[in-house]
């Protein structure tokens, strides 16, 4: 069964299951990051690694599965595979998505130093 809301039709199964499995690759904190990452610029694996804190294969793993469900591409440069993501929105998501998170982290943290400032 179909609906429309404000003149938008639902989406279809299938996109449904696209956009669920994206999210799930996105439910790994390490995927996550180097999602994070590569929204603030192309980067190869060896920098990718460094910075998110991970051991080569592993973070080659996870960008082999992020690159399989279209959320990151590739490009060979010599030697180097240079990973980025193409798509403003998959980086406006992501950049949405943990920005949104790391304020509410600051809020919360500045309620509790006030707190203590207060004797709370």
């Amino acid at each position: 069964m179909t609906g429309n809301v404000g003149g938008v039709e639902d989406p279809s199964a299938e996109v449904l299951a696209q956009a669920a499995a994206a999210f799930g690759l996105l439910a790994s904190e390490a995927r996550l990051h180097l999602m994070w990452a590569l929204s603030q610029g192309e980067s190869d694996v060896t920098h990718l690694a460094d910075r998110v804190g991970g051991a080569l294969p592993a973070v080659s793993q996870h960008l082999a599965k992020l690159k399989l469900a279209g959320l990151v591409n590739s490009r060979r440069e010599g030697r180097r595979q240079v990973y980025y993501v193409d798509d403003p929105d998959v980086v406006t998501v992501v950049r949405v998505m943990v920005g949104q998170l790391t304020a509410r982290s600051q809020h919360a943290l500045a309620l509790v130093r006030e707190l203590r400032g207060t004797g709370g």
